[in-house]
């Protein structure tokens, strides 16, 4: 077989491994959080810590890769990724849990930021349309299936089992990357952008710190004041050092284009409304409704399933209908199907979320591919890489900043709802302590907290109170969507693009 099939098995490997587990982790959480007695904030650094790897590492391990080798760099994603999932797997805190998950995000980053170089080396340009598109399908699969395929490993096996099948996975494409993919490096390619890479990383990890603090803190406690005073400046800094350094990792003129703007605003709203809610949305699903890890994922499948086949539907529209319509037009049904989510109560059905999941599957498939066209589409060629790099991140940097934004006030809510009803019980002078509790360590440090007899009552206010905050994170959610909806409407133009969407429409599929 050709080496530039080898190339493409290698690439679609690796980066099935890593988005899988973008997705794969979300329904394994209540197990977690039962084999580490952990606290919603510990569970937030699980999800948290992968993304914010992502984010920080994308643009740096482009630049990386360019310098040193695709190959290697590849390969070395590979090692790094597989060595963090086991770990994973032998966790035995959520502390070591996130750290390892850090570390699969540290793999996972230079794996993504390498995959589509390597496959545009490997083939030539008449049939790299072919290559994207299987590259696009992996990708697809990945994500829609993997709620199912999580939920199905955690309930037959163990939680501990959806890290460790991805080790035999990276051993297999780690030993196809060295024998099969040859090498390749970009002439001439500048050095990293390493004070902008800390500037950025430092400020992104401050701010989820001093959000996720919060819950426990308060909003004016020292540490969160200083954790978010201090991705201020760290921001400022970074923003400066782009704008006088040589060979930047963030080309600041890319904000002079109005479409590469509104894709950036885009790429950050889908991933902290709808894909940041199914954290919390999947705890729900387990910890009040009752169901097993795969009754969850299986109950999931028409939102994923929905993304995967719009998605393809989107990719043929790009050519037809201006790229403005469809993404604005997609976060408008997320932010309808959000709604229609919203309204939770502790007796109802999974049914509820059914047409709300369908809506809003509809809507994010129509928003992906045409929003990886801004990206690509509004730059010179030789800029792509950069512009869609930049886009990758703000995306991660949704999902961070999202699941630690949504979380902190779902949490507040819970907390303000179970002092107010049980100030009306016997247990008026343990409201403030249960509320602590359970915030701090979930519903079973909260029913240690209360005598034998009213267990019961505190788990029933529990509930009721998760309810209702999830209701306050879903309008919240819908409100993000909007705002996405309203920033590709006013900023998206056909006339920004370097290349009409016909001509981008392949790199678009793949990402």
């Amino acid at each position: 077989m050709d080496r530039k099939w080898w190339t493409l098995i290698a690439v679609c490997t690796g980066v099935f491994m890593l988005l899988l587990d973008l997705t794969i982790v979300n329904v394994a959480l209540p197990q977690i959080e039962k084999a580490f007695n952990a606290s919603l904030s510990d569970l937030q650094w699980v999800i948290d810590a992968y993304a914010l790897m992502l984010a920080a590492l994308l643009l740096t391990a482009g630049s990386l890769a360019d310098l040193f080798g695709r190959r290697r760099l590849f390969a070395s994603g590979i090692v790094i990724f597989t060595l963090g999932s086991a770990l994973c797997g032998f966790a035995q805190s959520s502390l070591f849990l996130s750290l390892a998950r850090a570390l699969q995000g540290v793999g996972g980053a230079i794996m993504f930021a390498t995959s589509l170089a390597l496959i545009a080396q490997a083939f030539e340009p008449r049939d790299r349309g072919v290559a994207f598109a299987a590259f696009g399908a992996v990708t697809g699969v990945a994500v829609a299936i993997g709620p199912v395929l999580g939920g199905a490993i955690t309930s037959g096996l163990s939680w501990r089992w959806i890290f460790f099948v991805n080790v035999p996975i990276g051993v297999i494409a780690l030993a196809v990357t060295l024998r099969r993919v040859e090498e390749s490096r970009l002439p001439g390619a500048p050095r990293p952008d390493i004070f902008g890479f800390l500037t950025f990383s430092l400020a992104l990890a401050g701010l989820v710190y001093g959000l996720i603090r919060s819950q426990s803190e308060g909003w004016g406690g020292f540490e969160v004041i200083g954790s978010l005073a201090a991705a201020a400046v760290l921001l400022v800094a970074f923003v400066i050092i782009e704008r006088r350094i040589k060979g930047p990792m963030f080309d600041m003129s890319l904000l002079r284009v109005p479409t590469f703007n509104g894709g950036l605003a885009a790429a950050w709203a889908v991933s902290a409304s709808i894909f940041s809610l199914l954290t919390y949305l999947i705890i729900y699903f387990q910890d009040l409704l009752g169901f097993s890890a795969i009754g969850a994922g299986l109950r999931f499948l028409p939102l994923s399933g929905c993304i995967f086949l719009v998605a393809g539907v989107a990719g043929r529209l790009t050519t037809k209908v201006p790229i403005s319509f469809l993404i604005g037009g997609g976060f408008a049904l997320v932010t309808v199907g959000l709604l229609l989510m919203h309204g939770v109560t502790p007796g109802g059905s999974w049914t509820h979320f059914l047409p709300g999941f369908i809506v809003a599957g509809v809507g994010t498939g129509l928003i992906n591919v045409p929003l990886a066209s801004t990206a690509v589409g509004v730059v010179p060629a030789q800029r792509a890489g950069m512009a869609s790099g930049i886009n990758s991140t703000l995306r991660q940097v949704g999902i961070a900043t999202g699941v630690a934004l949504l979380g902190t006030i779902l949490i507040s809510k819970i907390r303000s709802d179970v002092i107010a009803k049980l100030s009306l019980t016997p247990l008026h002078a343990q409201a403030h302590t249960i509320a602590t509790a359970l915030s701090a360590g979930g519903f079973s440090q909260a029913l240690a907290q209360a005598p034998h007899r009213y267990q019961g009552l505190v788990l029933s206010v529990a509930r009721s109170s998760y309810g209702d905050g999830l209701n306050t994170i879903l309008l919240i959610g819908a409100g993000i969507a909007l705002f996405g909806m309203v920033m590709a409407l006013l900023t998206i133009r056909q006339r920004d693009f370097h290349q009409v969407p016909a001509q981008v429409a392949e790199v678009a599929a793949a990402a």
